[in-house]
Order: C-alpha cells, then sequence, then structure tokens
C-alpha cells in the first residue's frame, strides 16, 4: 500500500505539500475567471468553493459550471466543496440538499475529489462516502473550527474518525487563541500522520497560524491552501509565494 492519494498524476501525501486554491465566485463569468487565474499559477488542486455561487440550489446549473471548470483547468484535479455556514460557508442549507449537491457533482465524472463534513450526520457521510467511492472519487472528510484550538487528543481522534469512517484524506482546520494553540495543531499533526495510512491536512488559521500552513512536510500535512485572488479563509496566503516557501523547506530538508 502507499501512503499517498493519486488524482490525475498528483501524490497528495508524497514530498512537497501540495497547493490547492480556491475558486469563488457568484456568478458563472466571476467563477471561470477565478479558474483561469487558478490555472495560470500552476496549482496542484483547484478547490470549487460552491457555497459561494448564487445559483448553487440549483444541481444542474452545478453541474454545467463544474464542466466549464474542467475545460479551463485541463489536467489539473478539481476538488468540489460546499462548505456549510456552521462551519465557515457563506450558506445554510439542509442536510438533504447536502447530500443532493454532492451527489450532484459525482455524478459529472469531472471531479476527482469531494469535501465531506465530519459532522453531516453518520449514516449521510456513509452515503456519500459510498456514492463518490463508487464513482472512483476520493473524499475529503473535513471539520473547521472558528472559535478555538480543540485539544491535541481531540484533534487526533476526530482525524483518526475520519479515516475510520473510510475517508482518503482527513482534514481539520482550526483557530488559535494563542501561539501555544499553534504547537497544539502541530503536535496534533504529527501523531495523527503517525498513526493514520495515508495523507492528513491540518491547519491553523489566521495570522497566527500561518506557520501551520507552510511546514507541513516537517509535520505531516500534505496539503495547503494558497490564494489566487479572494481567500477563502483567513490566513491563506499567495500561491506563488507559498510554493516558494514549501520549495525552500523542502530543499533543505533534503540535505
Amino acid at each position: 500500500m502507499t501512503d499517498y492519494i493519486e488524482v490525475r498524476g498528483v501524490r497528495i501525501g508524497e514530498g512537497i505539500p501540495k497547493i490547492c486554491v480556491p475558486i469563488v465566485g457568484r456568478t458563472k463569468e466571476e467563477i471561470k475567471k477565478a479558474a483561469e487565474a487558478v490555472k495560470a499559477e500552476r496549482a496542484d488542486v483547484a478547490e470549487w468553493r460552491a457555497d459561494w455561487f448564487a445559483g448553487v440550489t440549483d444541481s444542474l446549473m452545478v453541474q454545467e459550471v463544474i464542466a466549464e471548470l474542467r475545460l479551463i483547468l485541463g489536467e489539473i484535479p478539481l476538488l468540489f466543496t460546499f462548505r456549510t455556514a456552521g462551519e465557515g460557508g457563506e450558506k445554510a442549507i439542509s442536510v438533504e440538499e447536502y447530500v443532493r449537491l454532492n451527489q450532484a457533482a459525482v455524478e459529472t465524472g469531472k471531479v476527482e475529489l469531494i469535501d465531506v463534513e465530519l459532522f453531516t450526520g453518520d449514516a449521510e457521510v456513509a452515503k456519500l462516502l459510498q456514492s463518490a467511492h463508487k464513482a472512483g472519487v476520493k473524499v475529503i472528510m473535513s471539520n473547521h473550527d472558528f472559535e478555538k484550538t480543540p485539544k491535541k487528543e481531540e484533534i487526533v481522534n476526530r482525524l483518526c474518525r475520519m479515516k475510520e469512517f473510510g475517508a482518503d484524506i482527513p482534514k481539520i482546520a482550526v483557530m488559535p487563541k494563542s501561539n501555544k494553540d499553534v504547537l497544539t495543531l502541530l503536535a496534533a499533526t504529527e501523531e495523527a500522520s503517525c498513526r493514520i495510512h495515508g495523507p492528513v491536512i491540518t491547519m491553523s488559521m489566521a495570522g497566527t497560524g500561518l506557520v501551520s500552513r507552510l511546514c507541513g512536510e516537517v509535520f505531516g500535512s500534505a496539503l495547503t491552501f494558497g490564494t489566487a485572488g479572494m481567500a477563502s479563509a483567513p490566513g491563506q496566503i499567495d500561491a506563488l509565494k507559498l510554493r516558494d516557501i514549501l520549495t525552500v523547506i523542502h530543499d533543505n530538508i533534503a540535505q
């Protein structure tokens, strides 16, 4: 077995952390423009944050946008994400709508990954995992805490629970209230990456947590988020600058 997840030739969990750049926009035109910027930045993965899209409740419109994104992005893997309002997203929708949207994305055959929130509900999470894996789509299972940083043991437990559910890549993002909170997140990352067979994604948000977005190769986070325009979460920095920093760290680790 391998310790990485491969999508369109991109090995998440091998070598330098991969850079995912969000596509954010209210209209199709804004989304397409953002996708062009993501392509220009040479992102490893593109994430469409569909919760920003004004027409997101129309599954057919969502599928049309995904088809256009695939044409623009070419071989860049596409992650479909509807971030719920409870976890920092732009819209509140029912659990039934959330499941339907993710299934609609999977059915296009044009996304490589979907984001499934851990606390959606056990039955719904299991249903989405089954649908995605049947279609050959990988699942990033996520949890976001914009209020605090849980204790190290809780962070590790959540990541391990995601893996036990069948997630391909567990992910957690937390908000630091102090420098010690960032250390807590990094310690939890190191422990989880040793316990979980496969990649994990972690980050401490805002300016205080910026270092966590840069040192994933040291502590075990396999992917980080950069920007090519509007940020989708606090603490993201320009993708090109991010790549330079990750490369410097990687080259020195290798010495």
